[in-house]
């Protein structure tokens, strides 16, 4: 059972630091799930009240109170989600499973309440004699939006039928998550035989006996990141370790094991396709598009086909400049995609003497990140960054940096989190940075705005 949730867990109240930055010196993994509870039910008592609120709608007593409701809940799912992403563990990963179909249903209690859809859909039928400023319209025409697409205008039996189908898509979609990354933990290459490796510097060699030992295995273990080109495949010279670690990336959730995620793609498919129907659309695409920048499948689709002749064409040059070079080396093989990445190298250098050994150097990732990242913000948009050492973090890696605007006023915190572990989605480096990023942005953003 879960602890009672009291002044004593974390999230009680709102966080004391900076931007109202989570506390994880103070947070442990018990802690989230009475958070998630106590969240969940302030704030239907929020909603409630006015959903029942007896004065006629307005944009102060509707629109801005229901944007107010669910602070608790936010700031305990927004660390969560972002934790688990990057850090996560058993006890989490069961804290997910436990709240995904609650979480859900939560989520369906507003947006399919009839009496909250009503005083929402007043406000937007009368908002041009309203006289709002951009910002509040823009507001009026979201929430609407939203509680439409979530299925506000359904009847009574077609909204039973949907809660029923976004709980098991929960309960799928958070299965689909852990399965991926174990089985792109256990898709890990293993080796004893140093051959096998031939390529690889000192450093990448130091790194996977590093990767072996952590796992309590002998010789050494090359980690699959969130790609099929890995990153070792630029220096191995061993064809056969390339192409099985390939395999292991291209096949890691197609192994028919307990990782397998075959069913759960499938069955996440079809109640999809299902959702779409219910709510009125030709196909899941055509409903999610509706809130987005394409607007429609045809529109994305279209923008896509615009792209391949010329990337395929590119492409094909590449891939043929790579086959010559495989011929001139007498390799008497076809180029496969584990090749690509070891010969693409060696046909930059013949062909614009670049050599990128020499090159890396120059992309040290503080470097990058100081005299890159820094300084672009900064000359772009007067950006400036402090590193804080007096941040609490999640993750002996993690590194805070306090940003500025150009007047000196400190905006926002950033966090960055680069390096691969096995506990992390998505790939190592910028991949996983650009995601923590995102998450912490949109949790600092709100801390910041509904203060």
């Amino acid at each position: 059972m879960p602890a009672a949730f009291g002044p004593s867990n974390p999230f009680y109240a709102a966080s004391k630091l900076p931007f109202q930055a989570p506390p994880f010196d103070k947070i442990k993994d018990s802690d989230y799930q009475p958070a998630i509870d106590a969240g969940m039910a302030e704030q239907i008592l929020e909603v409630n009240q006015i959903a029942d609120n007896p004065a006629e709608p307005t944009f102060s007593n509707t629109i801005v109170a229901f944007e107010k409701t669910g602070l608790l809940l936010e700031r305990v799912e927004m660390t969560l989600n972002c934790v688990t992403g990057a850090n996560t563990n058993e006890a989490l990963q069961k804290v997910q499973q436990y709240e995904a179909p609650r979480l859900s249903a939560h989520e369906d209690s507003i947006y399919l309440n009839a009496k909250l859809f009503a005083r929402v859909k007043a406000i937007y039928e009368k908002r041009a004699t309203m006289h709002l400023d951009p910002e509040s319209l823009r507001l009026v025409e979201f929430d609407y939006q939203q509680f439409v697409k979530a299925g506000a205008n359904l009847s009574d039996a077609d909204k039973e039928k949907l809660k029923k189908n976004n709980e098991e898509d929960s309960t799928l979609e958070n299965a689909f998550m852990v399965k991926l990354l174990a089985a792109a933990k256990n898709g890990a290459y293993s080796t004893t035989d140093a051959a096998a490796l031939a390529g690889l510097s000192e450093v990448q060699m130091a790194t996977a006996a590093q990767d072996a030992q952590d796992r309590k295995q002998q010789g050494w273990v090359i980690p699959l990141q969130n790609t099929t080109q890995q990153p070792v495949f630029a220096n191995l010279t061993n064809r056969a370790t390339r192409q099985a670690i390939y395999e292991n990336s291209w096949n890691r959730t197609e192994r028919g094991d307990a990782n397998d995620t075959s069913d759960a793609i499938a069955r996440l498919a079809q109640l999809r396709a299902q959702k779409g129907a219910l709510l009125g659309y030709a196909n899941f695409a055509a409903w999610n598009l509706t809130d987005q920048m394409a607007k429609t499948p045809e529109a994305a689709i279209k923008f896509l086909d615009a792209l391949a002749p010329a990337a395929t064409a590119n492409a094909a040059k590449e891939a043929k400049d790579i086959q010559d070079l495989i011929d001139a080396q007498k390799g008497g093989f076809t180029l496969q995609p584990w090749d690509w990445e070891y010969y693409s190298g060696q046909v930059r250098k013949a062909k614009y003497d670049l050599d990128e050994d020499q090159v890396k150097p120059y992309f040290e990732l503080n470097n990058v990140l100081v005299n890159g990242v820094f300084y672009a913000a900064n000359k772009l948009y007067g950006l400036t960054f402090k590193e804080r050492h007096d941040l609490p973090v999640y993750q002996p890696d993690v590194r805070v940096f306090e940003v500025y605007d150009a007047n000196g006023k400190p905006m926002a915190l950033f966090y960055c989190d680069y390096y691969k572990r096995d506990n992390k989605n998505g790939g190592p480096g910028r991949m996983s940075w650009w995601a923590s990023q995102s998450c912490w942005a949109r949790y600092l953003w709100y801390s910041t705005w509904r203060t």
